[in-house]
């Protein structure tokens, strides 16, 4: 019976040495495997944030380049309402003027004249009255 002890103590041992070696192996595995995981992953993050640095200097650009384009509107529409202004007194003048020019050539609806110099008293009127 103790060579039967022996042999079960010889083979358990054996066993468990195995099972350690194994076991070790398989440690060592799954920790290369986990190191190689974290330095993976800390290589994506180090190309995530170079990539997000650069997208936030491009939207940086963006931001101004918007801005820019909002002051030009900006000054655009101030032109476009200071030109309107100008365009309602223009029209106003016009029309101001087409009325004494209307009311000139009412007064002379009647004159007739044959010469020159029959004709100069009427258009001497007619500028006074338009001026």
């Amino acid at each position: 019976m103790d060579a039967l002890k022996f042999a079960g103590g010889a083979i358990v041992g054996g066993i468990c040495k195995v099972a350690t070696v194994v076991l070790a192996v398989l440690l060592l595995v799954v920790t290369a495997c986990a190191g190689t995981g974290w330095w993976l992953a800390a290589a994506a993050r180090d190309e995530a944030l170079a990539r997000l640095t650069a997208e936030q200097g491009a939207s940086a650009a963006l931001r101004a380049s918007i801005g820019i384009q909002n002051s030009a509107i900006k000054s655009m529409h101030d032109a476009t309402v200071a030109a309107d202004k100008r365009r309602r007194a223009a029209q106003e003048l016009a029309a101001a003027n087409g009325r004494r020019l209307d009311a000139a050539q009412a007064r002379l609806a009647g004159a007739r004249a044959t010469t020159c110099d029959e004709a100069m008293p009427f258009v001497n009127q007619l500028l006074e009255s338009v001026r």
